[in-house]
């Protein structure tokens, strides 16, 4: 595999042999972190109904464990509640009317340390519904998975131009009354004390607080840097049409990639707090593309914006770094389009100045093109040396960090990259049942793992440095009994596949007194 070299003089690696008791090690900044095996695994089926008779597809777009529920019990198990994000709704053949939301799970989690290959564990993480909390904007209207319109935008007082999405009908390709909703397509997910949660999206791309009742209260929107421009105008559209507008096929909007700004669908898909609550960080999926996003080979470089939300009514832009994405290359793809970027889906703030990061390749698990993934990795990032970039120099409209070929520019120092945690590991996934590769049947892999949730190992707050780290797939709600409004509206993904979301559970060990949960940022 290929990653990317910068700042690697700061890591090292040891791959673990027969006689080593972990799967893998990496010292990153002087700070070691070991992957020690895979703990678990789970599913949800992807037939699944919430409360309001939807399709609960794509919940690991993003999760959020909820430390209080968090309980070791007295037969080794362990009991939580999980929040899990969907996204957008169905979008492989365009976008619908979905109502974005957080599903809340019980879980139950059975630790089975003797499972082998030869004798693999059953599910030992078990999930049951509770409840979901849908999102509506300030005035209550409900908001929805509908591409932004190509331009445009509602207004609400104390809150920035919001994008919109203009619909006929009822938003699904039938009768109604047609109207304007708040656009989110959500990716990332963090919780309050207070029960309220903030959510990263891409369309905007922005940052919103909502309520317990999932009523917008707050909206931050990025550096004119990362507002998506076509034609002089701001654009929150990403080029995906409804599903009843040329079969949801895309080229609504000229061009179809705005020239600045975030790439179509590459909004804020990192999104984490410090441990005492007062330091939020968002990460774009990947460069912009005035920054080379319009390109995999030359999308590196991307964006870590710092918040002081000490008030989170009054959000603060803080600071701004530069992150590097690691490279893989695709043995399916040209020399010329090789090493490609694998783009980031999530990222979870350790302590100080590092971060632990999901990267991963694209169109490879169950129901894609190859059924192996080369890159699927949680992977950590250290700011310490990195340039603080926030100001006019290239928070402007038309300002770059990168050249469009994707070269940093000179004096710019990015944050330092490591190498960690490989999900494809065979030998640790066949311990459960599941595979990297080979058959395209349930136990493969999903091709999408966009989610990072951390709970300690002794059941209280991680005294001796051991975590377990959930991880939970997307699965874009393919299934061949989809519904929403009720079941007002069904579908039959045209693939045929039906996707269960799927969950993984790694048990690791941070560096020494780390307590993520505790540090000042």
């Amino acid at each position: 595999m290929a990653f990317s070299t910068l700042a690697a003089f700061a890591c090292t690696i040891a791959v673990a042999v027969a006689q080593t008791p972990f799967v893998n090690q990496t010292t990153c900044n002087s700070k070691t972190y070991t992957y020690q095996e895979l703990a678990g695994y789970g599913l949800v089926p992807g037939t699944a109904r919430d409360e309001f008779g939807d399709t609960i597809g794509g919940i690991g777009s993003s999760i959020a464990l909820d430390r209080s529920q968090w309980k070791k019990l007295s037969n080794g198990s362990y009991t939580g509640v999980i929040w899990t994000l969907p996204d957008r709704g169905w979008n492989t053949e365009g976008t619908t009317n979905y109502q974005p939301r957080v599903h809340k799970f019980d879980i139950l989690f059975t630790p089975q340390p003797d499972a082998t290959v030869a004798n693999p564990s059953g599910n030992n993480l078990i999930f049951t519904y509770k409840e979901s909390i849908r999102f509506y904007g300030p005035d209550g209207t409900p908001c929805t998975g509908l591409d932004a319109d190509a331009t445009g935008h509602l207004s609400y007082p104390g809150f920035p131009d919001l994008p919109v999405a203009t619909y006929i009908g009822d938003g699904f390709g039938n009768p109604g009354p047609g109207g304007k909703r708040i656009s989110v397509d959500a990716e990332a997910l963090v919780l309050n004390p207070d029960g309220s949660f903030w959510v990263g999206d891409e369309y905007g791309p922005y940052i919103y607080r909502f309520d317990p009742q999932g009523i917008m209260t707050t909206a931050i929107r990025p550096p004119d840097a990362i507002i998506p421009m076509r034609n002089g105008s701001e654009s929150f559209s990403a080029d995906s049409p409804p599903t009843y507008v040329n079969g949801g096929a895309g080229d609504d909007v000229t061009p179809a990639d705005n020239p600045t700004g975030r790439d179509n669908n590459h909004g804020f898909e990192g999104l984490t707090v410090s441990g005492d609550g007062k330091t939020m960080y968002t990460l774009l999926q990947a460069a912009t593309n005035q920054e080379g996003g319009l390109k995999s080979k030359t999308e590196t470089y991307t964006r870590l914006l710092k918040y002081d939300i000490t008030d989170p009514t009054k959000p603060r832009y803080a600071r701004e770094y530069v992150v590097p994405l690691p490279h893989w290359v695709d043995p399916t793809a040209k020399a010329s389009k090789n090493p490609k970027t694998a783009s980031q889906s999530d990222i979870f703030h350790i302590q100080n100045d590092q971060f632990f990061i999901l990267a991963r390749d694209s169109g490879a698990g169950h129901g894609q093109p190859s059924s192996t993934s080369i890159y699927r990795h949680i992977d950590v990032f250290d700011l310490a040396g990195a340039t603080d970039i926030k100001g006019p120099v290239y928070d402007c409209a038309n300002c770059s960090m990168a050249s469009l070929d994707g070269v940093l520019n000179a004096g710019i120092v990015p944050a330092t990259y490591c190498s960690f945690l490989d999900f494809n590991v065979n030998s640790q996934l066949q311990r459960f049942g599941v595979h990297n590769g080979g058959a395209q049947d349930s136990g493969l892999l999903n091709e999408k793992w966009e989610s990072i949730g951390m709970v300690p190992v002794d059941g209280l707050v991680g005294d001796d440095d051991e975590w377990f780290v959930f991880s939970l797939s997307d699965n874009d709600f393919v299934t061949q009994d989809g519904a929403f409004e009720g079941g007002a509206f069904t579908y039959k993904d045209a693939s045929g596949f039906s996707l269960d979301n799927q969950a993984l559970v790694f048990k690791i060990h941070l560096p020494d007194h780390s307590r993520p949960f505790n540090r000042d940022s």
